[in-house]
Formats: structure tokens, C-alpha cells, sequence
């Protein structure tokens, strides 16, 4: 769609004081290059985001496009045979005119995203501006015989990340039990690893801290759940919910002491837990039985509900 007027000049699509910031083409004598043999400008090579540019000017529309009664604008990516085989790269643009008589540079009321590659490196409006509209020196785009357009290009980088989640119709269930003696007379150890145990086809241990850890050090135990690495394909995260529970030793079926939370298990995130899982005033009271004889069961119950899958 190109630019057009309703009753004034004033009611063009866009239009801002600042000139484009990538690249102006001035043409001294519009009206010998329309008249002249020649179909098309395009302007010296011009550079944006590593990639070389041109501007290319139909002052009597490009024919084959569509563009007859019109000025077509085209951006044309060059300079081509030195990039990879099977690029291609996304980038916003826009083309402005400058209204001399305003001080405008006037542009399409939306930036142009478009895909550039091998098979496809020009993208344009045919029919920039109607070229009646150009003519009429009140508008202020052709004053004797000069005009002025321009373009902005922005490249996107490609720094895209994609997944693919797979969940299971029924989700994969596993526990572990930890009775762990000397809770706090291992005075030279400030944490309890647990065995390596199997769970859910991986490979985890709970980790506990008796005297706290991070924002839990000195008034809370910590406890976190940690995945083997090698149990875990390349470039996969595990969906699961995790459960870590201290049981009341004296009250068997009392609730459990538990903290419970999801996580996503990967190369990124291999250690997940509770820095303040239960405060140490919690876990000394003579009331509660969470700890006997300086001994305590803990439990990791892990429900797996699928996985990720980094796609490149």
C-alpha cells in the first residue's frame, strides 16, 4: 500500500523530523530521470547490521509489479555469494520521502518485516506514491525539480530458542527414604548427601543442610534434591513435581513436614530445593519428634510428566 492523501498533506501516513538513519538518496532533476531510457535508479552499496544494501527508485513504477501512475521504492539486499549456504535473515524496514515545504521525512504507517534469502533478496512497494501526488509542488515532495527518499533497515539476530515438550498420558512416579543418624553431631560436615538413587529412570540424591544454607544459614534446615548429570539426555530438561518430606518419628501418621514445588531438571538447573525448609526452632522443640535421638527420615517423592527438548 503507498502513500496517498485524503484532503491535505497533512493527513499522510506518518511522518517525523528526524531524517532515516541508514541511508538518503537525493535526485537533483527528478523530471530528466523520468523521462530519460532509464527504468530504475539504485544507489551506491550501503551497509546495515554486517550486510550490504541498495535502494533502488522506479520514477515511473515498476510496470511488471504493478506500479504504473506510481513511484516504486524497492530495498535489495547485494553482496550475496560470500554468505552461508541456505542463509537467511529477517529485517524491518521502512521508506520515507521528505516534505520540503514541512520539514517532514514521511514514511508507510508500518514497518516492513520481511525474509530475505537466496531465492527472494528484494523487497519494495510498487506503489510507494502516486505520482500526481508527487508532482504537486503544495505537497512538498518535488521542489524544483529535487526530491529526497530514504530507508531504514533493521536486521533481527537470529537468537531464537525453541523447545518441544512431551508429556506422557500417565505420569512416571518415584520416592526415595533417607534415615540419617548424627544429624548434628557430624560437626565436621555442614551438609548429608544421601546414596545416588534411582527414581523415574534418573538418577537423583537429597542434599541436607542441618545448620542452613543461603538464606537459610543459621535458623532453618536446607534440603535440595539434585540430578546426575549423566543420567539425563543431551539437551533435555525434565517436567517434574517434587515433593521433600521430614516425617514426625513418634506420630506416624501425622502429616509430614514437607516443602513441595515443580521445577524443569536440566543441564541449567541440576540442584532444586529449600533453603529455609524448617526453621531450626521447629526442629528442636521437645515437642515436636521430627528428630529422635539425634536421628531423622526424610522422603523425595518425584513425579515425572514429561520432557524438553531443545530444537535448533
Amino acid at each position: 500500500m503507498g502513500l496517498r492523501f485524503t484532503n491535505s498533506p497533512l493527513d499522510m501516513l506518518n511522518g517525523r523530523e528526524a531524517p532515516p538513519a541508514h541511508y538518503l538518496l537525493k535526485i537533483q532533476s527528478f523530471n530528466s530521470l523520468l523521462r530519460s531510457c532509464l527504468e530504475k535508479y539504485s544507489s551506491d552499496k550501503f551497509e546495515v547490521g554486517d550486510y550490504k544494501w541498495r535502494l533502488t527508485i522506479y520514477p515511473g513504477g515498476n510496470k511488471q509489479r504493478g506500479g504504473q501512475g506510481h513511484i516504486s521504492i524497492f530495498l535489495t539486499l547485494v553482496d550475496t555469494s560470500s554468505l552461508p549456504v541456505g542463509w537467511e535473515l529477517h529485517a524491518v524496514f521502512n521508506f520515507f520521502v521528505y516534505d520540503q515545504l514541512r520539514d517532514k521525512y514521511l514514511s508507510l504507517a508500518d514497518n516492513q518485516l520481511r525474509r530475505f534469502h537466496a531465492m527472494k533478496t528484494e523487497w519494495g512497494e510498487a506503489k510507494f506514491v502516486e505520482l500526481q501526488v508527487f508532482n504537486d509542488s503544495s505537497n512538498g515532495y518535488l521542489i524544483n525539480n529535487a526530491c529526497v527518499f530514504g530507508a531504514e533497515v533493521f536486521v533481527l539476530k537470529q537468537t531464537r530458542k525453541a523447545e518441544c515438550l512431551l508429556t506422557f498420558e500417565k505420569p512416571n512416579v518415584g520416592s526415595y527414604t533417607w534415615t540419617i543418624n548424627r544429624f548434628f553431631a557430624q560437626t565436621c560436615f555442614d551438609h548429608h548427601e544421601s546414596q545416588w538413587f534411582v527414581a523415574v529412570g534418573h538418577r537423583w540424591r537429597i542434599l541436607i543442610y542441618p545448620q542452613g544454607y543461603g538464606d537459610g544459614k543459621g535458623n532453618s534446615v536446607s534440603v535440595f534434591l539434585s540430578l546426575d548429570e549423566s543420567s539425563l539426555p543431551a539437551n533435555t530438561r525434565l517436567v517434574v513435581s517434587c515433593i521433600i518430606r521430614m516425617f514426625d518419628q513418634n506420630e506416624l501418621k501425622a502429616d509430614p513436614f514437607e516443602f513441595t514445588g515443580d521445577n524443569h531438571f536440566g543441564e541449567s538447573c541440576l540442584l532444586w530445593g529449600a533453603p529455609k525448609f524448617m526453621p531450626l526452632s521447629n526442629l528442636r522443640n521437645p515437642k515436636q519428634t521430627y528428630l529422635v535421638g539425634d536421628t531423622c527420615v526424610m522422603e523425595a517423592a518425584i513425579t515425572l510428566f514429561g520432557t524438553i527438548s531443545t530444537v535448533s
